[in-house]
């Protein structure tokens, strides 16, 4: 059988399926595909990431395991597919930080505001010990195996009122939080009125009106076409969002010890080109909004960092005051 062609047994049913993907997986020598969910498609930071696992993955088991990437959510919404992974349902995937805090509280510090300063801040965060001990969280509290922390990167937010010069231009404009209390506070702190509202509904509501306001990393905000309705880009970089690489804890054991190596090694030499890859688009996709008629304004921070110390200190007991204190002070 060639190493990318589906094994039959995917096609049978799921139960069935499940069993005997992992007796192939625990059988060294054995060829396995892994399918893997993305929130983006090929072309995306997410993507670059992947597909380069995928290469690395194919090589260094001379062929034995190889990826199957389904695109833009086509598995199930990120809080569906990190379930999926925990019960055995999904194989593997990418997926913002953002719906783990509601598994796992210490997750909750990628919600916080101004935590990392640059790249390189929260990369080194990341590689450390405090990277390693938030993946073991991880294991206990979802059953998922963190292959690598990879990026979504930092967080803009764009309206459709005005630019944002200080937190006092958020004054009155209706914005749009994901689904997280920590991310209600924050922009409540900073003044504006903030509505938790689900993803897929996001660019209806700004096209009509209902919402004003949202936030993203650049290359999601260039995915989805958000300066067909929004007029003003601005660089708040508020939050910094991992997309950690995945894999269901239980699939990953099911692995021979050389096939466990193996993954880990492809993870960890996709990782640099994948956060290369993420800010170069960050860097791009800048140029590329202004050019489609966005305002970008580039604000202060610090009056931002100054106007949400109340929501880090109301959420450091939750996410642990030791964590948000690594985060923020750790050396790079």
């Amino acid at each position: 059988m060639s190493h990318n062609t589906h094994p039959v047994f995917l096609k049978a049913p799921l139960a069935m399926a499940l069993s005997l993907a992992m007796a192939a997986a625990a059988q060294a020598g054995t060829e396995r595909v892994i399918d893997v969910s993305l929130p983006l498609g090929p072309d995306s930071q997410q993507g670059i990431g992947v597909l380069k696992f995928g290469e690395e993955l194919e090589r260094l088991s001379e062929g034995r395991l190889s990826i199957d990437p389904h695109y833009d959510n086509a598995l199930g919404a990120e809080r569906e597919v990190v379930e999926g992974m925990g019960f055995g349902i999904v194989d593997a995937g990418i997926s913002s930080t953002g719906p783990m805090g509601g598994f796992v509280d210490e997750f909750l510090l990628f919600d916080l505001p101004y935590i990392f300063e640059n790249h390189d801040h929260a990369y080194a965060f990341l590689d450390s010990e405090h990277g390693e001990h938030l993946a073991q969280l991880a294991e206990e509290g979802m059953n998922v195996k963190i292959l690598a922390w990879m990026e979504n990167g930092f967080r803009h937010n764009t309206n459709s009122v005005r630019e944002l010069n200080h937190p006092d231009d958020l004054r009155g404009i209706n914005h749009r939080t994901q689904e997280s209390r920590v991310q209600v506070d924050t922009w409540e702190a900073l003044g504006a009125n903030a509505t938790p509202m689900a993803w897929t509904e996001v660019y209806t509501a700004l096209q009509q009106g209902v919402m004003d306001s949202q936030e993203n990393p650049l290359p999601t905000i260039y995915d989805v076409n958000f300066y067909e309705v929004q007029d003003y880009l601005n660089m708040t970089q508020h939050v910094y969002s991992p997309a950690p690489l995945m894999m269901g804890l239980d699939l990953f054991n099911s692995f021979s010890e050389e096939d466990q190596a193996i993954i880990l090694e492809a993870a960890q030499l996709a990782l640099p080109v994948q956060r290369e890859a993420s800010q170069e688009l960050e860097q791009r996709y800048l140029v590329q909004l202004a050019e489609l008629g966005m305002t970008v304004t580039e604000p202060e921070l610090d009056p931002f960092r100054e106007a949400v110390q109340p929501v880090i200190e109301k959420w450091a007991p939750t996410v642990g005051e030791d964590l948000v204190e690594a985060a923020i002070n750790f050396e790079y």
